[in-house]
């Protein structure tokens, strides 16, 4: 381990997302940080005291032991495999550092983000936390379908989207996925190179909700 600031919190949510990101990379890499569940319903994050200390409502939200703070999916993870460099999940080469990175990003923003618009923006859970256009939701439904398409012309070539074995691509991706249930949208049947990652994906303990 280098020489840096030890984690002492990690401010999450258990059903959230991007907190349950962090929580696999912490699963995979046998990392116990205490931790403080924040009660998004009733806008917990949005606390006076939260907003002080990580300048965010933002989650997941990680203290550091000099008092420190960090906030953002990928950022944390990066300090985290910082710190405990194995199992690695972001890389050892330029190459395939680029290579997770670049599926990170198109797994967020063409179809994780797409899907949080569709929950978002229809869900009765989600009336009093957002200002919802129901055609915004509509209009997302297809481009899910699009990331899903996207990620199966991939892994019909490779077994994992960021390299040939298993990397933070593919945590961001299979519990964005998980998370799809929610839209009611299915993974068509003929994309079968994603459901059979799916399925081989499916028992890792890192990747079970509320792990």
């Amino acid at each position: 381990m280098i020489d840096a600031p030890k984690p002492v919190r990690l401010a999450t949510c258990s059903t959230a997302p991007n907190p349950r990101r962090v929580r696999a990379v912490l699963v995979e890499k046998g990392i116990v940080i205490p931790t403080q569940e924040i009660d998004l319903s009733t806008r917990a994050h949005y606390a006076p005291e939260h907003l002080e200390k990580f300048d965010t409502h933002h989650l997941p939200a990680l203290e550091l032991e000099d008092g420190t703070t960090l906030t953002e999916t990928v950022a944390i993870s990066r300090y985290l495999e910082a710190l405990w460099p194995e199992p690695n999940l972001m890389g050892r080469t330029p190459v395939e550092t680029a290579k997770i990175e670049q599926w990170v990003r198109r797994a967020e923003f063409q179809f994780m983000l797409p899907v949080a618009f569709v929950f978002r923006h229809s869900h009765s859970s989600m009336a009093k936390l957002e200002t919802q256009v129901p055609a915004w939701s509509e209009a997302n439904r297809a481009r899910v379908l699009e990331g899903l398409a996207l990620m199966n012309r991939r892994l019909e070539r490779s077994p994992f989207l960021g390299r040939e074995t298993f990397s933070l691509a593919d945590i961001g991706a299979f519990i964005s996925l998980d998370f799809m249930r929610v839209t009611k949208i299915e993974v068509p049947q003929e994309m079968t190179a994603l459901m059979r990652w799916r399925e081989a994906l499916a028992e890792r303990p890192s990747l079970q909700r509320g792990s």
